[in-house]
């Protein structure tokens, strides 16, 4: 059984979840729209440049989190997965995991977005092993703080290094899908990296490495 790794944002759904998720708290009032759209759309330009420190921009966007209950923020999630997040979703992307899925590949989800919006986006498109930055829980309340390695450029392996060990998987003929230029690490350490709808610096690369660059819509 091969592994099939798929990132989530721009790769299986043609948008940033967590982008999309500061829209719906805005939404909600739980954060002044303007200003914090502002903030919002700073740090996912560094994240597109390759520059982003992903500890500053999970405490930014979970600090409308703090006190809220992971069973509240998980019934408002659900509706929004289904109203926002399922008319983005590749269909090239739905064929390709079903595609795996008839050849027994197993099929994972790698996000460097948190656990509360990756798991119920990876449910609705059949998908229940999911690796993405971890959320921590005091006293029953999110902290607004996040828990171990975040999924991020190299924290990717690590994680998923750790997962394998603990499943008593290996690498051996996994493929793995994403647009980023920051997911090259991991793309380097797969038999099978597949580009999907690629980012300049990850187009250019995968052009010179001879990789397959998929076009998703």
């Amino acid at each position: 059984m091969a592994l099939a790794i798929f990132d989530l944002d721009e790769t299986l759904i043609h948008g940033d979840c967590a982008t999309l998720w500061s829209e719906q708290m805005a939404r909600l009032g739980w954060v002044d729209g303007e200003s914090f759209m502002r903030r919002n759309n700073e740090l996912m330009d560094a994240y597109s440049h390759g520059k982003l420190a992903m500890e500053e921009f999970m405490a930014f966007s979970l600090e409308p989190l703090i006190g809220r209950t992971p069973q509240e923020v998980e019934h408002l999630v659900g509706p929004w997965v289904e109203d926002f997040i399922e008319p983005i979703i590749f269909s090239d992307a739905t064929k390709t995991i079903a595609a795996h899925r008839k050849a027994g590949d197993r099929i994972l989800v790698i996000s460097a977005s948190g656990t509360h919006l990756v798991t119920p986006i990876a449910e609705r498109l059949g998908i229940d092993e999911v690796l993405g930055i971890e959320l921590e829980v005091v006293n029953g309340f999110y902290s607004g703080q996040t828990v171990g390695t975040l999924t991020y450029r190299e924290g990717k392996i690590t994680r998923l290094l750790e997962w394998l060990d603990a499943e008593e998987e290996n690498l051996e003929g996994a493929s793995f899908y994403s647009d980023s230029r920051n997911d090259l690490p991991l793309l380097l350490k797969v038999d099978f990296p597949r580009v999907v709808n690629p980012d300049p610096v990850l187009h250019a690369h995968a052009q010179q490495a001879g990789w397959p660059i998929h076009h998703w819509k």
